[in-house]
């Protein structure tokens, strides 16, 4: 497999996960991380030469892509932190303050 087919395969696995992150489809989120693992993997291998400008787009995609699942990710555990902050009673915990030296 060439560097631009495992772009491309990297690419559409990065679709796959943002897909099941919208959806919340946890087996499908499951798939598609592995897919992109793999097709990781599978760009590696193909070796480190010089990069065209059509390796350097779809490189840029894929870090675009992937940007955009880490941001899902961190509003889904923000929104999860939330709810048990409330449902423990515990709403304001990040505003107290002494919170913040407790991190120090």
């Amino acid at each position: 497999m060439t560097r631009r087919d495992a772009l491309i395969r990297t690419i559409d696995a990065l679709h796959a996960e943002i897909a099941a992150l919208k959806a919340n489809d946890v087996v499908a989120l499951e798939r598609a991380t592995a897919e992109k693992l793999a097709s990781i993997e599978a760009v590696a291998a193909a070796g480190t030469g010089p990069a065209g400008a059509d390796l350097r787009e779809l490189a840029d995609e894929a870090n675009r892509l992937n940007e955009t699942c880490r941001i899902y990710v961190n509003l889904m555990a923000a929104n999860v932190r939330r709810r048990l902050q409330t449902l423990t009673g515990d709403a304001g915990a990040g505003y107290r303050p002494g919170v913040a030296r407790a991190y120090a």
